[in-house]
């Protein structure tokens, strides 16, 4: 009996949207933001502001391939001190204005899992699999998070947005997993719901790329560059 993991020995994760739910740890992240920006400036920014990054305060959602959905948290602040420029009357006010703005979002509190973790990571390494994980979040609130999933123990390495070695979809983040775990790309696996998870895949010559619907980008997107599309990572099958 053979599973769509058959030949896979390496699992590599994408973060929020495919293991977390995106919405609960961005969307009130970016409404707070906005909100702590218009105080700060006095100016009401905030509409320009989710404009830029990607996000739609009304429904929650976020644009697919926008800074939000794929960029790091500096290049993120970057496009946000960029908009309260234009707004400010001066360079050193609208630095001012993000210095008291800016917040990271709580990497415990925000986290909500989109699957039993413990048990799937677990049975993935009981199945003789490693597992990684390939995020454009900054290192340490990814470690504090997987800590407190109860998970850190089964991811054997990570590739962070602030290592500095090229973000999705750059194959050099799969690639440098890969060298980590002494695993080649043609016996990994890149779970992922953005199109810039499947192309990284791609790009380093992974041997399968599976798009889960659970986040960023849908069936219409995704399809055309995964090999497999499933509802989340819940429908995993292990075989």
């Amino acid at each position: 009996m053979t599973g769509p993991l058959t030949g896979i020995d390496l699992v590599v994760f994408d973060k929020d949207g495919t293991i977390l739910d995106f919405a609960a740890m961005w969307g009130g992240w970016a409404l707070e933001l906005g909100k702590r920006l218009d105080g700060a400036t006095r100016r009401p920014v905030a509409g320009d502001v989710f404009t830029t990054i990607g996000f739609d305060p009304t429904s929650g959602r976020v644009r697919p391939g926008s800074p939000l959905a794929v960029a790091t948290m500096g290049e993120i602040r970057e496009k946000v001190a960029a908009v309260i420029r234009r707004w400010c009357p001066s360079v050193a006010a609208a630095r001012q204005a993000v210095e008291a703005a800016w917040f990271i979002p709580d990497p415990v509190t925000s986290a909500i899992p989109m699957a039993d973790l413990p048990t799937l990571f677990g049975s993935l390494r009981d199945s003789g699999r490693s597992i990684a994980l390939a995020t454009t979040d900054d290192r340490a609130p990814t470690e504090a998070t997987l800590r407190a999933l109860a998970i850190r123990d089964l991811v054997s390495a990570m590739a962070c947005g602030d290592d500095g070695i090229g973000v999705k979809p750059d194959p050099r983040m799969l690639l440098g997993l890969c060298e980590t775990v002494r695993i080649p790309p043609d016996r990994t696996a890149v779970i992922g719901d953005t199109l810039a998870d499947m192309r990284m895949a791609r790009n380093a010559g992974a041997a399968m790329a599976i798009g889960v619907l659970s986040g960023i980008d849908d069936a219409a997107t995704l399809g055309p560059m995964a090999d497999l599309l499933l509802p989340s990572i819940a429908d995993l099958d292990l075989v």
